[in-house]
């Protein structure tokens, strides 16, 4: 019996240096009989990656980070109070919205889905710095204090800023690219659009994600797309752009692309995205004449700017998808397929 323990002790004391050893030069081991890495002392089904140092993807290994994040900008461009108030229609659309709510629901759980994501980011990443604003264009009182109240749950820095109805009123031309008049609620849209392009160019320190208020986040979307980015940065040794919605109209016709692996999901290259997206405050200096040509002009479509500067940079979209944009559910440009739409939904209700 005495060998025995002997055998086990010793067996024991070497295997606690070779942990040792492999934690001093880098490399990973796994138990693959319970599928846990002793270096890092956890379960592979964990956040095995550490934002700023380096991404893991089993079986595929360790991905070292060069491009580290400091910080991270959030715009959510809020639309509750348009001309047709109260209505459940979308902008220029004479169709209703999935789950046939107001315009102020889809707004309230978008921003709640946002910080609830960000939270989840920040109980990983505590170095990670998240400003949350809000733009607002004319909402009412009654909006404004239920946004308000929902900022309030964040425990990190939010902010709303409401935009004047004469703001850029000079910038923004009254018609579109081919001289037909443009409808007051699109002059409110590429208003706040402006508004929320000069505030990244002005006051982001690192990353900037601008979203409209219709698209209803995952928790781990913020996770995902920061661990991602610095991921791929950091092997393409460029900046890009991430769009968190698997759009349908993507796959309405076959096309070629690239895959990735992200954090926990598949990645793949994009020529068009909606102006929903995440990309740096560098990019956002470099492309600043298309984007502001973007919030200035009215193009068919109206991504045509953005559109362009995917012909010269990296965009990649999520597979599956990262968010669900709350449009009409036969709309090619929102509900995402594949995932649980209502659970989402109902996730996220104030």
């Amino acid at each position: 019996m005495r060998k025995i323990i002997n055998k086990t002790k010793n067996k024991n004391f070497l295997k606690k240096i070779f942990i040792k050893l492999c934690r001093k030069i880098g490399y990973e081991i796994i138990d693959q009989t319970n599928l846990y890495i002793p270096t890092l002392e956890k379960s592979v089904d964990e956040n095995l990656s550490e934002l700023g140092e380096s991404v893991i993807s089993i079986p595929l290994g360790k991905a070292k980070i060069v491009r580290k994040i400091r910080a991270l900008t959030i715009i959510i461009r809020s639309y509750t109070s348009t001309h047709n108030q109260g209505s459940k229609m979308m902008l220029d659309q004479n169709k209703s919205r999935i789950f046939g709510q107001e315009k102020i629901e889809y707004t309230l759980r978008t921003i709640n889905s946002i910080i609830i994501s960000s939270h989840y980011a920040l109980s990983i990443f505590n170095s990670l710095k998240i400003n949350l604003i809000v733009t607002d264009d004319n909402s009412n009182d009654e909006n404004l204090t239920k946004i308000k109240n929902v900022l309030n749950k964040a425990n990190f820095d939010t902010s709303i800023i409401n935009i004047q109805k004469d703001e850029f009123i000079n910038e923004i031309k009254q018609k579109d690219e081919n001289g037909n008049l443009i409808s007051p609620n699109m002059i409110s849209n590429m208003r706040n659009i402006y508004k929320s392009l000069m505030i990244a160019k002005d006051t982001a320190d690192d990353l900037v994600y601008f979203l409209e208020d219709d698209y209803i986040n995952h928790k781990d979307s913020i996770t995902e797309m920061l661990l991602s980015y610095e991921k791929f940065t950091s092997q393409l040794n460029k900046e890009i752009f991430l769009c968190p919605a698997d759009y349908p109209y993507l796959y309405t016709n076959i096309q070629d692309t690239k895959i990735l692996i992200g954090h926990k999901r598949h990645w793949r290259i994009v020529g068009e995205t909606l102006i929903t997206f995440l990309t740096s405050r560098q990019m956002i200096l470099k492309y600043w004449n298309e984007l502001k040509d973007m919030a200035t002009i009215r193009h068919h479509p109206m991504e045509k700017k953005l559109h362009q500067i995917y012909e010269k940079e990296y965009c990649f979209s999520p597979i599956p998808s990262l968010a669900m944009h709350g449009t009409n559910i036969n709309s090619v440009y929102g509900i995402p397929p594949n995932i649980n739409w209502e659970k989402l939904w109902d996730e996220n209700k104030v």
